[in-house]
């Protein structure tokens, strides 16, 4: 019951960030979650409306394995959210640690434990 929670936690924190990434990447609201200026969110605009889609599959996964109670859809999904938040937090912000990473590690570790 406990890891569905935090699943169902992080799958709307990826509606969230999809949300950004494909609608308000270059208005005040993306450029202030992200940190950024105006001329580069207007120049990046098509490829973080691309990196939002992915992430729409990060919650589609998420609400699947939910909805499915599987297990293996759980993990697999849970760990792809983890790696692309390691990944952000070494190449882009350290922030991406905090939102992606440690939520997926702590979704991980309390499906692991059968809560």
């Amino acid at each position: 019951m406990v890891a569905n929670v935090v699943i169902a936690v992080i799958a709307a924190i990826h509606v969230y960030i999809v949300f950004i990434e494909m609608t308000q990447w270059n208005k005040p609201m993306g450029l202030k979650a992200f940190g950024l200026d105006q001329d580069f969110a207007d120049s990046t605009r098509v490829l973080a409306a691309n990196q939002g889609l992915y992430n729409g599959f990060i919650v589609a996964g998420l609400v699947y394995g939910l909805w499915a109670d599987s297990i293996a859809f759980k993990v697999f999904f849970l760990v792809s959210v983890l790696v692309a938040g390691l990944f952000g937090a070494a190449t882009s912000s350290r922030k991406i640690l905090f939102v992606q990473a440690l939520p997926a590690a702590l979704g991980l570790i309390v499906l692991w434990l059968g809560w």
